[in-house]
């Protein structure tokens, strides 16, 4: 890349800047003056200010990253060279300098290499021949102070050459920015002297002991950022496949091969001229995404947050496209690229590894011979066995069999090696050898399907398949989504990664490694033969992402197209289909409907149809939600799967009760009334006749006794409300039972104020005693792993409620305080919708609302159907990342179904509102009659 290349006259005059540099000096009566220092302020201020922002017109012309760090660069050269002249020439000259009276000014670090974003610290070592004089600090002073002034972040150093020397031997970090510098001005001859030491007493003969430090360091660095490149807020310079990843495979090939420029490489044979050019693209998008982060933000902001990522993407050109938006297509050009970045770094770090093998001093050539002696693999003659990795015998072996490249990888899995970078080469230059015919072939598709059901390790084989391009190849369905993001916050990976992991945790569960976390899934599993249905079905449950239509009705058209080929059986076919177009549903139910109402499982054992079904359904949800993220899955969504699971394998078996409600209320109360049986009678007559039918039906008899002892307690200590907290560990909820007069805002209050301190509402029952008053249990997140932890975090969640709820506390002032501090959710966009519907139920009407998710939604809800004369029965929360999905089970004052459909149209206008935040402006506009006045004594279904 050239000056010429690089437009730099367009950046900067420097010759222009000197003269007026000049100007000022001439015009001085006093060149250390503060108005000389001002005014020279002023000037390289504005230089920079106009070079700046000529340069980011101009990365929005070419669209160059690499172009746009190294203009950057170029305008700081010449900007610390002219403040330099300046403070040596005019400000401090000396007419004879002695020998310690010179220095250099040298560019380290990522300046060194000659490339900056607009937010990075300007790096500079400025090298004494001695030690420090009166005349090298008043220099260095006057230069630091100005830089500082301008606004930069100087990281800086002054040393002298033998203090270089011996602080690179002793300091990996100082070793790494010095074998990045660069000369910028002052005395070459102590640059040069530096850089010659640098290379014959640091460099020389310690390449070993920097390649472990830099990879080791990498391995943290990865860590720290999140142990995968296909994070959805990527971190561009430090996360895996990022720019630190290029820069350290160019340190490693700089220090190694003693080489300067990439093309050095290619000439010494490590990197194909492709790969070089796949290096240079890599780096020039990575650089071009970061500047446009930092020019967006004015910042170094190096995560490409969802906040920015769709001004990021319309600044680099991206459009929409049928089934993906502009950022979703941008983010899947990252991805890509990172995974590029990947590759390379397998192709340069076994480059080293050989070279070093060869070299590895102690080695006799007889035992290094031995030590790299290749040995067939049995039962093969086109793969060897080099030193536990997998290669080829020769180049053509795919070009002799495009069968071999499944081959490759079925043979790693069962012969547990790894793979050999020059396999995994060759196997990337062969991907079109996988055409129709081979798609086809009844051995490369057992093969694959070995793969795919393998009792070791099929996801690691997978995603070496996939990041070779042979998975995406192979299944054209698939590599229509690798490296796909999905533009929200509950999806942490890209699609390809989420379907590889939910393999992952099927493979875990199969082993018996994830017994405590799911036993009921341990235990039904010896009832499900089909495994390789379930391992189909979970490779292919989001195949269809990206598309116009519902992903999981083109998914399981999908599956019937490609279960045949991979030697599935009709009915297994069928299955796999029904899987897919289904993978949604028990989550959804278990998650949003209340699954103590008999038509819930009714429903859904219409669904299902069979044990059989149900079991797969329910391992395939759950490993579909475990591979979404961390902290995605919980115990409580365990439980109620578990719920669901349970009544419905009653319902399929026959088991299913029959007996009426009310005979089986009449039960619950006599098992309630054997379990008081120490209290006083006529205590215990009084209460049994307290609890309405749904709560003893719904309220296992253990919690009912609980109940019973906190209301006992709460009357005896003359309480008008309490509260009472319960944490359980398993199922990462923590319970809080309010005890309260009922009123028809009551819900609207306690939800309020569980969001003023922060807790994320998971359910909530509703339940009214004959005294009128109101027992509520709101289900919470549990956020602290110890008890003592939590259960503190309760009582002060329930400390909240009674004080709002007693007026202590003004509910919208702590909601206010709480929203200053949440995370914004601007980026995304979520329509709101509302659906009323009566065939959910057989008791009650089912509101449905989605939306998104903000401090007080909830509040608001249950506030306006308070408003609107509606009795909640039961409420269900579901968040996914920014979007929520609350369910409520209603009825009218009089317990009865909400059937007016004019009333139907009223509640869906006003939850609209709600959800937009215009409930107001909706208000104000409605006729009259058609808003409910506010109740002043509510009747809870628990009455009916």
């Amino acid at each position: 890349m050239t000056l010429k290349d690089l437009q730099i006259e367009r950046i900067c005059d420097a010759e222009a800047l000197r003269a007026q540099c000049d100007a000022i000096a001439g015009e001085a009566r006093d060149v250390t003056s503060q108005d000389t220092r001002n005014a020279l302020f002023a000037l390289l201020k504005k230089a920079v200010a106009d070079g700046r922002n000529t340069i980011s017109d101009m990365l929005r012309e070419d669209g160059s990253g690499l172009k746009c760090a190294r203009r950057l660069s170029l305008l700081q050269d010449e900007i610390i060279r002219v403040l330099f002249e300046f403070a040596t020439e005019r400000v401090y000259p000396v007419e004879n300098p002695s020998t310690s009276e010179h220095m250099a000014v040298a560019a380290v670090g990522g300046y060194g290499r000659e490339t900056l974003a607009p937010g990075s610290d300007i790096d500079i070592l400025i090298i004494l021949p001695y030690k420090q004089t009166a005349w090298t600090e008043q220099v260095v002073e006057y230069v630091l102070y100005m830089l500082w002034d301008m606004g930069f972040k100087v990281g800086h150093a002054t040393r002298n050459v033998d203090e270089c020397i011996r602080l690179s031997n002793s300091d990996m970090t100082i070793r790494t920015a010095i074998l990045d510098a660069r000369f910028l001005c002052g005395a070459k001859v102590l640059y040069d002297e530096m850089e010659q030491r640098f290379d014959a007493e640091v460099v020389r003969n310690s390449a070993r002991a920097f390649i472990a430090a830099k990879l080791a360091e990498r391995d943290v660095r990865h860590q720290k950022a999140g142990d995968t490149r296909y994070l959805v807020e990527p971190n561009v310079k430090e996360g895996k496949g990022g720019l630190r990843d290029l820069q350290t495979l160019f340190w490693l090939a700089k220090y190694y091969y003693r080489v300067r420029a990439l093309k050095d490489l290619v000439k010494r044979g490590v990197l194909s001229r492709r790969e070089a050019k796949l290096f240079e693209k890599s780096e020039d998008f990575l650089w071009a995404v970061r500047c446009h982060m930092h020019f967006l933000t004015g910042k170094a902001e190096e995560r490409l947050s969802f906040d920015i990522q769709r001004e990021i993407a319309a600044d680099l050109g991206y459009h929409d496209h049928p089934g993906l938006s502009s950022v979703e297509r941008f983010m899947k050009h990252y991805f890509l690229v990172a995974k590029d970045v990947g590759d390379l770094t397998r192709i340069l770090c076994a480059a080293l590894e050989d070279e070093e093998a060869k070299e590895t001093p102690g080695l006799s050539r007889v035992f290094r011979r031995l030590a790299h002696r290749r040995r067939k693999i049995p039962g093969t003659l086109d793969f060897l066995q080099d030193n536990g990795r997998i290669t080829v015998v020769d180049e053509e072996i795919f070009k002799r069999d495009p069968v071999n490249l499944i081959r490759l990888f079925h043979l790693a899995d069962i012969h547990d090696l790894m793979f050999h970078p020059d396999a995994l080469k060759l196997a990337k230059r062969s991907l079109s050898l996988i055409n129709a015919k081979v798609r086809e072939d009844e051995e490369a598709n057992r093969l694959f399907l070995s793969i795919l059901t393998s009792p070791r390790r099929p996801t690691l084989i997978l995603t070496r398949m996939n990041e070779a391009g042979v998975l995406g190849r192979f299944i054209p369905e698939f590599g229509r989504i690798v490296s796909m993001m999905q533009f929200n916050m509950y999806h942490h990976y890209t699609v390809d990664e989420h379907l590889l992991r939910a393999v992952d945790v099927f493979s875990s569960i199969e082993k018996g490694t994830e017994d405590d976390a799911h036993p009921l899934t341990a235990s039904i599993l010896p009832d499900i033969k089909e495994r390789e249905v379930l391992y189909v079905a979970l490779l292919l449950h989001d195949i269809a992402k990206g598309r116009p239509e519902d992903h999981s009705v083109a998914g399981a058209r999908v599956a019937r197209k490609l279960c045949p080929r991979l030697g599935l059986t009709p009915e297994q076919t069928d299955t796999v289909a029904w899987l897919v177009s289904e993978h949604l549903t028990m989550s959804m139910i278990a998650q949003s409907r209340d699954l103590h109402d008999r038509k819930t499982i009714e429903d859904f054992a219409e669904v299902v149809q069979s044990l059989d079904r149900l079991r797969l359904l329910l391992v395939l949800t759950i490993c579909d939600i475990r591979a979404v993220g961390p902290g995605v899955w919980n115990g409580w969504k365990g439980q109620l799967l578990r719920t669901l699971y349970g009544e419905t394998e009653l319902m399929l078996s026959g088991g299913f009760s029959a007996v009426s409600g009310k005979e089986r209320a009449q039960e619950a109360r006599a098992l309630l009334g054997d379990a008081l049986a120490d209290w006083p009678e006529a205590e215990r007559e009084n209460y049994l006749n307290l609890h309405y039918l749904p709560y003893l039906l719904t309220v296992q008899l253990e919690d009912q006794v609980r109940h019973a002892e906190f209301i006992r307690r709460t009357r005896e200590a003359g309480k008008p409300l309490a509260t009472m907290v319960r944490t359980h560990s398993f199922h990462a909820i923590t319970e809080i039972t309010v005890l309260a007069p009922d009123h028809p805002r009551l819900l609207s209050i306690v939800t309020g104020a569980c969001a003023a301190a922060g807790a994320n509402i998971a359910d909530a029952q509703v339940y009214t005693t004959s005294d009128g008053r109101a027992l509520d249990t709101i289900m919470i997140n549990r956020e602290f792993s110890e008890d003592e932890d939590e259960l503190r975090r309760a009582e002060r969640i329930g400390a909240m409620i009674e004080a709002v709820l007693a007026g202590q506390k003004h509910l919208p002032e702590v909601i206010a305080h709480k929203t200053r501090h949440r995370r914004k959710t601007k980026p995304f966009t979520v329509t709101p919708k509302v659906s009323v519907n009566n065939n959910l139920s057989n008791y009650f009407t089912v509101i449905e609302l989605e939306g998104l998710d903000r401090t007080g939604l909830l509040s608001e809800i249950t506030e306006i159907l308070s408003d609107l004369s509606l009795d909640i029965a039961s409420a269900h929360i579901t968040t996914f990342g920014e979007k929520v999905i609350d369910t409520f089970y209603v009825t009218d004052l009089f317990g009865h179904k909400i059937t007016n459909e004019n009333r139907h149209a009223n509640i869906i206008a006003r939850l609209k509102a709600v959800l937009a935040g215009i409930e107001e402006e909706v208000r104000q506009k409605m006729p009259q009659g058609m808003i409910a006045p506010p109740r002043e004594k509510g009747r809870r279904v628990g009455q009916q």
